[in-house]
């Protein structure tokens, strides 16, 4: 009786020892993610402290590293420091995964969340050119539809298909023709040409609007005449000249009129009674222009959602605040007259340390993702199509360029923005590989969707367009 009493009582302790492992090392991944997307700006990616404390060592200045007192720490804020309330912003669920991502007894699956997914050491590198590095999700499938495009930018679409292109660095507008409609354009014909940073390109009312750096142009009638150098007429000419954030993404809004936007002149800078970091907006003949949202300092993309009509903007953040900060933005703006922090407060957190003094982040819009430090993301669009499944329709799509000014690149994909609402339910990867080992391959820029539900994704550093589509 006694051994049988022994060997039930080892038993147990067996049981017991694999149920506190189990529960030592959880599955971290998600919470990793969401640690990432919005406290590593301030707390560092290895929660070695930066703008905030660190939260990897022993010393803890806010009570103890209990998952209770942690989930009312994150959610209440500790505003007198800086750090906000988050309570307003992620779910309880979500509150109790970083909770559960910080407890010191889960510094080990910390760092397995980390390397999650990530490839081995050894495994060789896939190609650097080249469609083969490039992963989708099951079922979708990445082709060229135009090469030789140079610094292709901005896309706009007519219904009919025909695609126009801008381009900053070769100074042109081209059109992507594909006329037998086989996915491919045979023709890249050049609209015009000599133009100063024609960044931007949106079609409204059978016209096609082109942005320099300080004017809008207007090519009439414009899919008649593409091929044949059509004249232009100048609608606006009294822009700011500076070229650091002066690259016009333009686009016309589901109310008739023209957006446009007016970048910092500078990393940070405090230009509130001036035009810049600010969108506006005109009528199609330049009349009218008014101011439509401030605190923006370097949006180069934005869209409409298709059934709110609300405007939504991706806006790059600002540098020299270290690798890890501050986060690039995803914000909506379903107003005029909104205010977006700059150069007051970035990724809705974190105060400037030289404007800052004074303000409260919270006076100002959140964004509605903190996308990731330095990640640049450009254009944007909603999945209006039937082509791809049904959870893809009316959700964005972000061109992330890629960091320029990190040890190590990140950026450099297309993310897929699950909304809920106008809340963030998910950001995952959508077209990655254009970043391997540290070797860049291409930069995405733009996102448009064809008229047959496909997407076309612009690619400045390979001169690229792109083509995606879906088979079942």
């Amino acid at each position: 009786m006694n051994k049988k009493l022994l060997v039930l009582g080892a038993h147990a302790l067996a049981v017991a020892l694999l149920s506190s492992r189990a529960v030592a090392a959880p599955d971290l991944t998600a919470a990793h993610k969401l640690y990432q997307a919005n406290c590593a700006q301030c707390h560092g990616k290895d929660l070695e402290g930066a703008a905030g404390p660190n939260l990897a060592d022993a010393t803890w200045l806010h009570g103890q590293p209990t998952k209770a007192n942690l989930v009312r720490v994150i959610g209440k804020g500790v505003v007198d420091k800086g750090m906000p309330a988050w309570d307003k912003q992620l779910s309880s669920a979500q509150l109790n995964q970083l909770a559960e991502y910080l407890l010191p007894a889960n510094a080990a699956a910390r760092k397995a969340a980390a390397n999650n997914g990530t490839a081995p050491a050894a495994a060789p590198a896939a190609p650097a050119n080249g469609l083969a590095a490039l992963k989708l999700p099951k079922g979708f499938r990445i082709s060229v539809y135009a090469d030789k495009v140079e610094g292709a930018r901005e896309l706009a679409v007519t219904e009919s298909g025909l695609v126009f292109v801008g381009s900053t660095k070769a100074g042109k507008v081209y059109a992507l023709v594909d006329a037998n409609k086989d996915g491919v354009a045979e023709k890249v014909v050049t609209v015009a040409e000599g133009l100063n940073n024609p960044n931007g390109v949106a079609l409204l009312n059978g016209a096609l609007y082109v942005g320099e750096i300080s004017r809008i142009i207007k090519f009439d009638d414009i899919e008649k005449t593409y091929a044949s150098k059509p004249a232009y007429k100048v609608i606006k000419n009294d822009l700011p000249t500076e070229t650091w954030h002066g690259a016009k993404y333009i686009k016309a809004g589901p109310d008739g009129k023209l957006y446009v936007p007016i970048g910092a002149p500078c990393n940070v800078c405090d230009k509130e009674d001036e035009a810049y970091s600010k969108i506006w907006r005109m009528n199609p003949d330049g009349s009218n222009w008014e101011l439509y949202a401030r605190g923006v300092r370097n949006t180069v993309g934005f869209t409409w959602h298709p059934v709110t009509k609300e405007l939504w903007f991706t806006d790059n953040g600002r540098d020299e605040m270290g690798e890890n900060m501050p986060s690039c933005e995803l914000n909506v703006a379903p107003k005029a007259g909104m205010h977006f922090g700059f150069p007051y407060c970035h990724g809705g957190v974190l105060p400037d340390p030289q404007f800052g003094k004074g303000k409260s982040c919270e006076a100002f819009v959140p964004p509605v993702a903190a996308l990731g430090p330095h990640v640049a993301p450009l254009g944007l669009a909603f999945y209006t199509g039937s082509q791809f499944p049904e959870q893809y329709r009316n959700q964005l799509l972000v061109a992330e360029h890629g960091s320029w000014n990190r040890s190590n690149k990140i950026g450099y994909q297309v993310r897929l923005i699950t909304l809920y609402g106008n809340k963030l339910v998910s950001d995952t990867a959508f077209i990655d590989g254009f970043l391997q080992n540290e070797e860049v391959s291409g930069r995405p820029v733009d996102i448009a969707v064809m008229p047959d539900g496909s997407i076309l994704v612009s690619d400045d550093h390979a001169h690229k367009v792109y083509r995606v589509t879906y088979q079942r």
